[in-house]
């Protein structure tokens, strides 16, 4: 079958394709996946995860069709069913034409959108949901700051603290992207580029931070002293994963922060799926690549300010 592969290693990694991957068969209660589009994380050429993998496939974010299911699955699912998935971060292998899932990782795919829109959404919907209300807190009325604003996982996290939790929004994001953050939600919007922009609205309940280094260390700036502070910056700060005390925590010490790593939850996922579905939440706009040019779409997806989601589709 065909895949794309990251060779190399993490200092000078090479994306190729190869077209003679051997087809991968489900054991116990695994689940195959024709990928019809899969995702692409620009960050994961950065991961050991990959380079781990006998076959270096990378790939987390899937939407295809249920193609043939273990001996041991007795879950939903069956043969023929429209899926979107999120495969963890250890197994990953979805930029392939067949790729294995297990039932946590899988829900029926939103039937109002394209399974090319589908395969951006798994990675940055589920981590926006799980950084505003699992470790934020949200509530309606709060405000909440989020950096990052115009990238995958900032423009959803934008449209579901406003229109799920009636969260009053602020953004951090380039100027050419204020008018569609407006669009989505946002109640304030302000630019990076500019110097002391922490200084120019009033303080939040909850910051999500989405881009970490020094925008991190400005968002100790705009949080309440009681307030709540949630980041999935890469590279993580040094306190990350009970690595010690944030430096700035001495001078907020009311501030709980937070890094966290996703896992799959297919259960969240497919209540997301019905949030898209609903209109509630708009879709990621995507550069959907075919599989010849999935070099192309690596590139692409590891620009900074980019715009779209890039997806390979392999159908």
């Amino acid at each position: 079958m065909k895949a794309v592969q990251i060779l190399g290693e993490p200092s000078s990694p090479t994306v190729a394709t190869n077209n003679e991957i051997t087809k991968p068969v489900p054991k116990d209660a695994e689940i195959l996946i024709k990928v019809h589009a899969a995702g692409i994380t620009g960050d994961e050429i950065t991961w050991p995860e990959p380079y781990n993998r006998a076959t270096r496939i990378p790939g987390h974010d899937i939407s295809g069709i249920v193609s043939e299911l273990g001996p041991n699955y007795n879950g939903p699912l069956k043969v023929g069913h429209e899926i979107f998935a999120m495969i963890s971060a250890d197994r990953g292998e979805g930029q392939a034409e067949y790729a294995i899932c297990t039932g946590n990782e899988v829900a029926l795919k939103p039937k109002s959108i394209s399974h090319a829109e589908a395969a951006a959404l798994p990675i940055p919907l589920l981590t926006a949901y799980e950084a505003l209300l699992d470790h934020g807190g949200i509530k309606s009325g709060m405000r909440v700051f989020i950096t990052g604003a115009s990238g995958s996982v900032g423009i959803l996290a934008v449209q579901i603290a406003k229109w799920k939790f009636g969260a009053h929004v602020v953004g951090l994001a380039s100027a050419q992207h204020h008018e569609t953050l407006r669009k989505m939600g946002a109640d304030e919007v302000f630019d990076y580029k500019i110097e002391g922009w922490e200084t120019q609205f009033d303080k939040v309940g909850l910051v999500f931070d989405t881009v970490g280094g020094k925008v991190l260390e400005k968002c100790w700036k705009v949080v309440e002293d009681n307030g709540t502070l949630i980041t999935i910056g890469d590279p993580a700060p040094s306190w990350a994963f009970g690595q010690g005390v944030a430096p700035e925590a001495v001078d907020h010490p009311g501030v709980r922060y937070k890094h966290f790593i996703l896992s799959p939850e297919s259960e969240r996922l497919s209540q997301l799926g019905e949030m898209i579905d609903g209109g509630l939440v708009k879709p990621l706009k995507v550069e959907v690549f075919p599989f010849d040019d999935s070099v192309k779409a690596w590139a692409y997806a590891r620009q900074r300010g980019r715009g779209n989601k890039a997806v390979i589709s392999f159908v």
